[in-house]
């Protein structure tokens, strides 16, 4: 499937309208809007957005009734259980979005498929009653109609513009269901670089670097997790506070590298993973990184691993984003000789996830990008780590490659975050060697050649939309 930029198309089906109704005793009020819109469309396919708002009375359990025009049909849908006969598609509402009070809305997405004209609903219903952006009720009482319009964001930060992410379709998507890039920083293991992570380098990366995100790099071996669970779980509870305070989105990394089968640290991830989703829950900053690298292991482990940590961050922070890493140190299989199809076939049991891609640009090159162009349009790709060098952290910068990819990454509006916001004595470090030592993080004299072009990247402006 080919995304056509020039073929994108939007539609809001119902313009903000709502209905004051006057008071009147035992007056049930029906109503609901809808807005519509395509947000990818190809050959054959398309993705669409639906924002659901019931402005009548409180609804518990609600089914919405979609009619398209002939030749289009829904091929998979999230965040309601979708289903269609004939033209018309219906969206049931799952658990966590049941009960929708009066003025309160809940964003469905799904991608179909479509031949002739341009695939546009013709109406929308809520439990049987039109969405005309009004209410009705069962009094004689006449209603009228006022202008309603939708709060901006309150302040410019990325999270204060954002607020929870969600995945919609292949995307990331904002608390407007918009797809989004985040682009940011990831630590080293904070074992050893924890000294890197204070208020003034992280003031830098938010306002000097422009930086969207913030990974939490948290080793489990390596002198990490393991040694000391409650120290090594404040540390990164603190991390998260600092990025929240800044407006900056916080990956929280379990870091599993050696051994390769996150399946042995299984009993650690739910107890760790238990403990930061219920500190964390009530915070929208928070993505989840469930395992850093697996290798020399089946994506079959991998999935069965990923099935049994995610209902432990799900039954504390139903909300959050989760990032699923993928087979031969998350490259989708391919540096053990497999591609995207395994997950493709074989996909993790759960929704709201994205699977991670890590690539180092002096090593991974024309076939690494050419995976991930094809998994893109069928897999939600986040890039929780990347460097700019070869695959050992070291060696030569290599800033063709590197731009190659980013560009890439910018086309099809993947994430990313960079190794590494530190000053470790390798290549692919942002920081000169010694930086940390002192309290100056701002400027070009601190930054290594890979740190400087990182950051004329991510300081670029984001692009975040909101309506």
């Amino acid at each position: 499937m080919k995304r056509s930029t020039a073929a994108l198309a939007a539609c809001a089906v119902v313009i903000g309208t709502a209905a004051t109704v006057l008071p009147q005793a035992m007056a049930a009020a029906q109503g609901c809007r809808v807005d519509y819109t395509v947000t990818s469309q190809w050959q054959g396919g398309f993705q669409g957005a639906v924002k659901l708002t019931n402005l009548g009375d409180q609804v518990s359990g609600w089914s919405l009734t979609i009619a398209f025009p002939a030749g289009q049909r829904v091929t998979q849908g999230w965040n309601a259980t979708w289903s269609q006969s004939g033209t018309t598609a219906t969206a049931t509402n799952v658990d966590w979005n049941r009960t929708l009070g009066t003025g309160a809305s809940t964003d469905l997405g799904f991608v179909g498929s479509w031949t002739g004209s341009n695939p546009v609903p013709t109406s929308f219903a809520l439990n049987g009653v039109a969405c005309t952006g009004s209410t009705t009720t069962t009094s004689t009482t006449s209603t009228t109609t006022t202008t309603t319009t939708t709060n901006p964001p309150v302040g410019t930060t990325p999270v204060a513009i954002n607020g929870q992410l969600r995945v919609c379709g292949v995307y990331l998507c904002n608390q407007y269901n918009k797809p989004i890039q985040l682009r940011g920083m990831s630590t080293h293991g904070i074992q050893w670089f924890g000294k890197c992570y204070n208020n003034a380098s992280l003031d830098a990366l938010a306002t000097d670097w422009k930086s969207d995100l913030f990974r939490v790099a948290m080793y489990v071996q390596e002198q990490g997790y393991e040694t000391n669970p409650s120290g090594f779980t404040s540390q990164v509870n603190s991390l998260v506070d600092m990025a929240e305070a800044r407006g900056m989105y916080a990956i929280i990394d379990f870091h599993t590298l050696t051994p390769g089968d996150p399946n042995y640290n299984l009993e650690r991830a739910k107890t760790f993973f238990a403990s930061v989703a219920s500190r964390n829950a009530a915070k929208k900053n928070v993505i989840y990184e469930i395992a850093n690298e697996p290798n020399g292991v089946s994506w079959a482990a991998i999935k069965n691993y990923a099935e049994q940590v995610i209902p432990v961050i799900r039954a504390a922070d139903p909300d959050a984003v989760v990032l699923v890493g993928t087979r031969a140190w998350s490259s989708l299989g391919v540096s053990e000789g497999s591609n995207e199809t395994e997950v493709i076939n074989n996909p993790v049991n759960a929704t709201n996830i994205m699977y991670t891609f890590h690539f180092y640009a002096a090593s991974h090159k024309d076939n690494y990008r050419a995976t991930v162009s094809r998994a893109a349009a069928r897999l939600p790709l986040f890039v929780s780590e990347f460097g700019t060098v070869t695959a050992t952290g070291g060696g030569a910068y290599d800033q063709a490659s590197t731009a190659a990819w980013l560009n890439l990454l910018d086309q099809l509006k993947i994430g990313y975050a960079n190794w590494t916001y530190s000053d470790a004595n390798e290549s692919s470090a942002a920081f000169r060697p010694g930086t940390c030592n002192g309290s100056t993080y701002t400027g070009s004299s601190v930054l290594t050649d890979s740190g400087a072009y990182i950051k004329s990247r991510i300081s670029t402006p984001d692009s975040f939309p909101t309506s």
